[in-house]
């Protein structure tokens, strides 16, 4: 019996080991440098720090129900009420929103660029790929239509993790916005997982997600379960553009077309030629500004 036990509580601890590793590497990734993110985007002309100073803007910090601030900038060059919001991807901030942000101020859109929990200016601890940033999400979105009426046209972009928050946020208050664009999301967080897992180990990740899982509803209560963007996506009845470069290993293209394909109502599908992940406008500038101008035009500016 004594055998039995020791044996027992040495596979516990084994399995817990693996839990804790795996939702340690989830929930604390390894961001990249503001300095560097800031030096990458103005070395490549997608920001100027001397346009960046002069534009009109308004620097803002919105409470996040968790108890943090969220750190964001409204640029509001425009009289009008037509506003965007910009969600970055994991491991970044809010200035690799800023190429998206001048693309939409070309539009005239006024625009709100802001980091995610964990990520540049903003609090928060963990990440959680869209669980409890759909919240924040959704507290940037109260904020703006208390700031500026609920009579505003409001579009939200989101690139990576930063489109499944979209969608997850989307899914969960049944369209606060007026279209959506949604580039290079994953469809569902654990066959992103189980795909990153075999791509990484050559081990099916299936192996480690349920011990992975078991651990994080322990530690952050909420299961990778929940995290599934394709789960929700027939809820949201508003215009959205799928965006995916078709040489993506990261987040496979046929997620972006699974969810385009479950999507109900108004929608369009752009698949790049050129690019990795989340490199899609980086490397098709032309064509992305064009289906962007395409969407805008036969579902937002009618």
């Amino acid at each position: 019996m004594k055998k039995f036990f020791r044996y027992f509580f040495s596979f516990l601890i084994f399995f817990t080991s693996i839990g804790v590793y795996c939702t340690n590497r989830l929930m604390y990734m390894k961001k990249k440098e503001d300095e560097f993110i800031f030096n990458r985007e103005k070395a490549a002309g997608r920001l100027d720090p001397v346009t960046l100073e002069t534009l009109k803007k308004r620097e803002i910090n919105i409470p996040s129900p968790y108890g943090y601030m969220l750190k964001a900038i409204a640029t509001e060059p425009y009289p009008n009420k037509r506003y965007i919001i910009i969600a970055h991807g994991v491991t970044e901030n809010k200035l690799n929103s800023i190429k998206y942000m001048n693309m939409f101020l070309e539009r005239g859109f006024n625009v709100i660029i802001y980091d995610h929990r964990r990520h540049g200016e903003s609090g928060g601890k963990t990440t959680s790929f869209g669980h409890f940033e759909k919240f924040d999400l959704k507290a940037v979105v109260d904020w703006l239509k208390a700031d500026k009426g609920e009579d505003i046209l409001l579009g939200i972009h989101g690139e990576s993790m930063g489109a499944a928050t979209m969608i997850l946020y989307a899914g969960m208050v049944e369209d606060g916005a007026d279209f959506y664009i949604a580039d290079c999301p994953f469809s569902d967080f654990g066959e992103q997982l189980n795909h990153l897992v075999k791509a990484e180990m050559k081990v099916p990740g299936n192996l480690f997600l349920p011990i992975a899982d078991l651990v994080l509803r322990a530690r952050q209560r909420y299961s990778i379960r929940q995290v599934s963007p394709i789960a929700v996506i027939d809820k949201i009845e508003k215009p959205m553009l799928f965006i995916h470069s078709e040489k993506d290993t990261f987040i496979l293209p046929e997620m972006t077309q699974k969810l385009f394909e479950k999507k109900k109502g108004p929608k369009k599908l752009f698949l790049a030629l050129n690019g990795f992940h989340a490199q899609s406008y980086n490397e098709n500038k032309q064509e992305y500004e064009q289906v962007i101008d395409d969407f805008l035009q036969e579902y937002v500016m009618k």
